[in-house]
Formats: C-alpha cells, structure tokens, sequence
C-alpha cells in the first residue's frame, strides 16, 4: 500500500458534499485521516460562497494517474461538471496532492501539486496529518511551510471536523 494525500474541497453545499465525498473515497481505498476542515473564501471570487477544504490521506495500491481518474469519476458521480472557468463554483474539488514520495510531471498530473506551496488551507491541512514530512526534492518539512504561509481568511471548522471523524470511525 502506498500512501498518498488528497485535497478536498467545495463551495456548493459544502458540508454536505465534502461528507459525501468522504463517503464514496472510504468505499475505493482506505481512508486513514481527515485533517481540520477549514472555511475559506473563494480565490478571486469574493461574490462565491465560501469553501470547505479539507486533506484526506489514504493508503491505495491504485498508481497516481490512474488514481486521479478515480478522482474525477467521484468527481463526476457527486455532480462536478468541469468548465472553462476553473474557479467556477463546485460541488466538490478532488486534487491529488501528494503521492508516496514521489515527483512526477505530465500533462494530466504534476505531483506534489504546485498550490501546496501557495495555499496555505492545504499546506496546514498537510502538516497537521504529516508534520514531519517534506515535499519531494525539499528540505523544508509541511509543518515549517505551513507555518511561513498567512492563515487570513481560514476558519477551522471544530465541530463539522469532528462529526466527520466521528462518522469514519462509526463506519468502520
């Protein structure tokens, strides 16, 4: 089994879709820890509803590319339908943010995914999960990356955190 990192997210009925992405991820690989989920506003887009963000990380035999596609069919199965707008408003956002230790770059995946870097909800939600860890080919471990990011505009969401925590070890 492979460890791997996933960034979930949503501004459409978020608090409804990030349980139900949870829900669907758990019944394709085995879902090992959520992180805080944080209320964040929409990039570039003050008038959208804010998100809910959260990271997931799950232990998978699936390879990266083909687990990106198993990504976006859950995507797809919640109602995510794809735009040119890429910050369009969704009911649900699947990034594969890190997988293993691995770097790698194609056309349809570039892991550890560049917005760890500038995010600071994935960088905190990375290090809360892996503190320790460092993004492939850096010395600089999650927990000082996230730590250097500002935090403006991100609010732990405590409570809906836990109810989620609580329903993944209820389904166990």
């Amino acid at each position: 089994m492979t460890g791997a990192f996933i960034g979930v997210g949503s501004n459409i009925e978020p608090a409804a879709n990030v349980r139900k992405a949870l829900q669907v991820m758990s019944e394709e690989m085995r879902v090992v820890a959520t992180s805080t989920v944080y209320e964040t506003e929409a990039e570039s887009h003050p008038e959208q509803p804010p998100y809910y963000n959260c990271v997931v990380e799950v232990e998978t035999e699936t390879p990266p590319l083909e687990l990106k596609r198993r990504l976006r069919a859950i995507e797809e199965r919640l109602g995510r339908r794809r735009s040119e707008d890429r910050y369009a408003p969704r009911p649900i956002d699947l990034d594969l943010l890190l997988y293993d230790n691995q770097a790698m770059q194609s056309e349809e995946l570039t892991v550890p995914d560049p917005e760890i870097e500038r995010r600071a909800y994935l960088a905190a939600g990375l290090a809360e999960l892996a503190p320790e860890l460092s993004l492939p080919g850096r010395t600089e471990t999650l927990a000082e990356l996230a730590r250097r990011l500002p935090h403006e505009g991100m609010r732990p969401l405590e409570d809906y955190t836990s109810a989620l925590r609580k329903e993944a070890t209820d389904g166990r």
